[in-house]
């Protein structure tokens, strides 16, 4: 169930949504995005987030011309389109750095199963297997992981719903799956961490408007920088009639009827005229109009929609700063959202901040000296330092070993040996054996049956232990 948030004693609901970086914006963006999107922000009980998903760009596009380019036109498309920065948050991807630490929690608990099944990924193994390549070259992990990023766009901020096209439906279904794996995985933890009840991360539903979720392009295929059929939305006019002029349609001559449900022309038509103009255009369409003249009606109808965004458009491309200043801003506010949340989800799964925490007990078994380790007052300390060898030369010119415990007690005294290499042999062997040693009638520790040395300060027993540590490690 959504989780609503107060905001001036209004219960409002937050909305994200944002546009990949890697190419101008054109009518499909306009239509299926930017246009609802600014006007659901007009409602005061809708809080808007809207961002430029430029780490996005990065899986599809490797020219960072074109990327720098792309993320400038779209910020002066959205903004020239009406979108009020002072009423939404609106802000790069890449200037939350929450998002791409989160992207890595959200990785942990993610299936490999669940990303297999993924339309994009399918599609590429697929068209691999056509051609009998391997089913995986070409594929990047940052394609793979495509949906475990755009999880951490909606679920950084909690959105509660996002507008998609209904190809990214998948995606927003797959979010809710990890965003789920992640509550039930740590939800016990944040909500014992945090004194809060319900679950850390809110689980987003898809807003789909079904006549401009997909917006065909000149071919009839979906509007989409990749296939190279967009209409760029701020054409100049001579070229946009140009480009609507060259939308493709079948060969049905004037004055024979046409099917509008058919019709791509029409579909585009209908993403921007009204409900009155729509029903003029089908009624044109069964009385036979000519194909010339339903574009040059759409073209009349986009004209009339985005010529006053033009102006407007090419002024903030004119003004980078105004631009960047605008966007470090919506930055600031989305991060004052992201950073605790991701505060909380880190403390979650075990990254807090060890000022938060209780001390505890310590068992440190790296060899430290005790003055190389500070503790607060009520920390419990035990310092476990292994047994070790210790070889050496004495004065009468024969080379001995012993072994010593952690604190320093001899566990084992060697007799003189003649060369350091014949010591050091007996050493390899009492470490590499792990054999329990016998005392012999005369007190001499043995190993099978020959003499290792003779008994320090411990048992027979701590010795052994000692060895089989040894040989353990």
């Amino acid at each position: 169930m959504a989780r609503f948030r107060q905001s001036k004693d209004i219960m409002s609901i937050r909305v994200l949504t944002g546009i990949t970086t890697t190419g101008t914006p054109h009518l499909g963006n306009y239509a299926g995005a930017i246009r609802p999107a600014i006007t659901a922000s007009k409602n005061s009980d809708v809080e808007s987030f809207y961002f430029l998903a430029d780490y996005h760009a990065l899986i599809k596009a490797d020219d960072p011309v074109r990327v720098a380019q792309s993320r400038q036109e779209l910020a002066a498309a959205w903004l020239a389109c009406g979108l009020d920065p002072a009423r939404v948050t609106f802000y790069r991807q890449s200037d939350i750095a929450e998002i791409p630490q989160l992207t890595w929690l959200l990785t942990c608990v993610t299936g490999k199963g669940l990303l297999n099944r993924a339309h994009a990924y399918k599609a590429a193994v697929d068209k691999n297997n056509e051609i009998g390549e391997d089913p995986d070259a070409g594929v990047t992990a940052g394609l793979y992981m495509y949906p475990v990023l755009m999880a951490a766009d909606i679920l950084a901020f909690n959105a509660h719903r996002v507008p998609v096209g209904r190809d990214q439906v998948q995606h927003l279904e797959m979010a809710r799956d990890i965003g789920q794996r992640f509550n039930h995985i740590y939800g016990d933890a944040w909500r014992q961490l945090t004194g809060k009840t319900g679950e850390p991360l809110m689980l987003p539903e898809a807003q789909v408007d079904e006549h401009v979720a997909t917006l065909p392009g000149l071919d009839g295929r979906k509007m989409s920088k990749s296939y190279n059929n967009t209409i760029p939305l701020f054409l100049p006019t001579n070229e946009m009639r140009k480009r609507i002029m060259s939308i493709v349609t079948d060969s049905r001559a004037p004055g024979e009827p046409k099917d509008a449900n058919d019709s791509h022309l029409f579909q585009i038509y209908r993403a921007f005229a009204s409900d009155t103009q729509t029903a003029a255009m089908r009624q044109a369409f069964a009385g036979g109009i000519s194909w010339s003249e339903a574009k040059r009606q759409l073209f009349d109808l986009i004209e009339t929609t985005v010529a006053p965004m033009r102006e407007s458009y090419l002024r903030l491309l004119q003004r980078p700063g105004e631009l960047e200043d605008i966007l470090r801003e919506g930055a600031r506010k989305a991060r004052a959202e992201a950073a605790p949340l991701l505060e909380e989800l880190k403390a979650a799964v075990g990254l807090s901040d060890f000022r938060t925490l209780p001390p505890p007990p310590i068992i440190i078994d790296a060899g430290l000296a005790p003055a190389e380790i500070t503790l607060s007052s009520n920390a419990t300390v035990s310092i476990s330092k292994p047994p070790s060898f210790k070889q050496y030369r004495e004065s009468d010119g024969r080379f001995y070993f012993k072994l010593i415990d952690g604190e320093g007690k001899v566990l084992i005294q060697s007799p003189g040996h003649a060369s350091p290499r014949e010591a050091g042999q007996w050493i390899a062997r009492l470490k590499q054996t792990g054999t329990v040693l016998e005392m012999d009638t005369e007190g001499m520790l043995c190993l099978n049956g020959e003499a290792v040395g003779s008994m320090g300060d411990a048992t027979l027993a701590a010795i052994n232990e000692a060895l089989v540590q040894l040989h353990d490690d």
